[in-house]
């Protein structure tokens, strides 16, 4: 990594990183509904899903969905689609929010991870985002690019991890206020359902870029 370009990049990556999307929306959700056990596997579950964004943009796999309009959009309308059903099943499950003191099950954590994980990995504008990101900040000079463009895809990582962390952290310090409101618990449950379907909505109308 380029110590010139470092300070930029930094910026650039956080910039990206804490603009709502929907990995921030499903670890605060899960933050406010499920505590902080749902919020780490949350974080977990969508940052793992980075991992294979970003290297299907250092192999070259992400120009393929640049270049070809047929799988982009089928990625595309799948990822909608899910987004969509995740609106909906929102809607439909009024045990969204546990009760205090509640803990996960290791089935229901390993559901919220995979969960997490599907929400990113089904995004195709992920892949195209770091294909064009993370060239910007290679060297001229460096002697190998690919090592490069990796070192700097696991430290963009490393900070989505630490701050959908604290996205979910400080959502599940909120849990008592919205447990002892269940009029508010459901307005959350409608706002993050109606989220949920905007993004499907927009990912669906979205272009390749």
């Amino acid at each position: 990594m380029d110590l010139a370009t470092l300070p930029l990049f930094i910026v650039g990556s956080l910039v990206c990183i804490v603009m709502p999307g929907p990995g921030v929306l499903y670890v605060v959700a899960n933050g406010l509904g499920r505590g902080t056990q749902a919020s780490v596997a949350a974080a977990f579950g969508t940052t793992s899903a980075i991992s294979i964004h970003i290297f299907a943009a250092v192999v070259g796999l992400a120009a393929i969905l640049h270049a070809s309009a047929l799988i982009f959009n089928a990625v595309k309308i799948v990822g909608a689609l899910y987004l969509l059903f995740l609106a909906w099943r929102m809607l439909r499950d009024r045990s969204a929010f546990l009760p205090e003191g509640q803990s996960l099950s290791p089935r229901s954590w390993n559901k919220v991870l995979l969960t997490g994980f599907a929400l990113n990995i089904l995004n195709p504008k992920l892949s195209v985002f770091f294909l064009a990101f993370l060239p910007q900040f290679v060297s001229p000079q460096t002697t190998s690019p690919t090592l490069a463009m990796l070192a700097m895809g696991a430290f963009f990582m490393a900070m989505t991890l630490a701050i959908f962390l604290l996205y979910g952290l400080f959502a599940s310090q909120l849990r008592s206020f919205v447990l002892a409101r269940p009029r508010i618990a459901t307005a959350l449950r409608w706002i993050f359902a109606s989220l949920f379907g905007a993004l499907g909505v927009r990912l669906a109308l979205s272009e390749r870029g």
